[in-house]
């Protein structure tokens, strides 16, 4: 069965085409950046506006790339939520249009289900039951999977998305847009002693997330330290110092909250997936971590980490051989709860 996924939740147009025997065929990202750098953060509706105009380009190159045809396609897998609402419903309508036109199933893909199966897109695929930590710039969850469709939500972020504060910091840095790389390439040249920021909500029982707090904290520091620099390059050395001390709290916060996990369930395979789930250093820290509880650690390709057709196209493609579809209708759903997904 080859399936068409198309992702569009946010500034990032996605295809790709997943074949059943064949794995991957081909995908394609296209991403707003460039589109939204100059309003510092994501417009919803130039978003959807540029989802428009590339969505049906980038499914003719990807079928072209694949060696297929329009005819070829065995079935439509579109995101349906959680994200912006005009931005989901351009990849529904093409998605389900092109569907009924095709005369083939369709069905709407959860964005971060997909996230959440990423890793199973890997020559080597964990087992279930697994953790997954699903860390991006719109969400932090700590999620118990025991196969698709059956997760039970361990904890989350209470506010801001570990993603989210990485770019709301680097905002305050004077980073540009997007910011979470561009903090972690410059906490590469800070000191690691010089702040010591907090780990927020470690020292409670569970596995809730805040990283709000953490973005404030970033504030005063900057806010004291310019106070007392003397020269551009001092104060160049104070950013770079705070980034520094940001990453590895949010780094220590999301491992400590990984290990407890790891412990309190007893799966000691976990996998991570997400933009956030990039970061080099987490990584690091992760496969430490694991190692540790006698465990291992599961990634996507980076390319794969951030919004991309190809995990659409996979978990469409695990509901659609299960024998899910959708009728005509279709609509977005902005807000949709992971428990809420029917199990295979």
């Amino acid at each position: 069965m080859r399936v068409l996924g198309i992702e569009s939740s946010c500034d990032e147009t996605g295809i790709a085409v997943y074949c059943g025997d064949r794995g991957l065929l081909a995908h394609r990202v296209h991403s707003q950046v460039d589109l939204h750098s100059e309003y510092g953060g994501v417009v919803p509706e130039l978003a959807s506006r540029d989802h428009i105009r590339k969505t049906l380009p980038l499914i003719r190159s990807v079928l072209c790339e694949a060696g297929m045809k329009s005819a070829d396609i065995d079935g439509v897998a579109y995101t349906s939520g959680p994200g912006l609402v005009g931005a989901l419903l351009v990849g529904a309508a093409v998605g389900r249009t092109l569907a009924w036109g095709l005369g083939v199933p369709s069905i709407g893909v959860h964005h971060m289900e997909g996230h959440l199966l990423a890793p199973l897109l890997e020559p080597e695929v964990p087992a279930f039951p697994f953790v997954a930590l699903l860390v991006s710039g719109g969400h932090t969850q700590l999620i118990g999977v025991e196969g698709i469709g059956r997760y039970r939500m361990l904890g989350e972020s209470l506010d801001d998305a570990a993603g989210e504060a990485f770019d709301k910091t680097a905002k305050l840095l004077g980073l540009p847009y997007p910011g979470g790389p561009e903090l972690s390439r410059l906490a590469q040249q800070g000191d690691p002693d010089r702040f010591k920021f907090p780990r927020p909500m470690v020292d409670r029982p569970g596995f809730e997330f805040s990283f709000s707090g953490l973005k404030t904290f970033a504030l005063n520091t900057l806010h004291q330290g310019m106070k007392q620099a003397t020269s551009e390059a001092a104060i160049d050395r104070l950013k770079a110092d705070i980034a520094r001390a940001f990453e590895d709290a949010v780094v220590d916060t999301l491992v400590i909250k990984c290990r407890r996990a790891v412990r309190k369930t007893g799966i000691k395979t976990l996998i991570m997936a997400g933009g956030v789930s990039a970061n080099r250093r987490l990584r690091e820290r992760i496969d430490r971590a694991l190692q540790i509880e006698g465990g291992r650690a599961y990634y996507p390709r980076p390319e794969l980490c951030t919004d991309n057709g190809a995990m659409i196209a996979y978990a469409g493609w695990q509901r659609l051989r299960a024998g899910q579809s959708e009728p005509l209708r279709f609509g977005a759903r902005p807000r949709w709860p992971m428990e809420s997904l029917a199990s295979l």
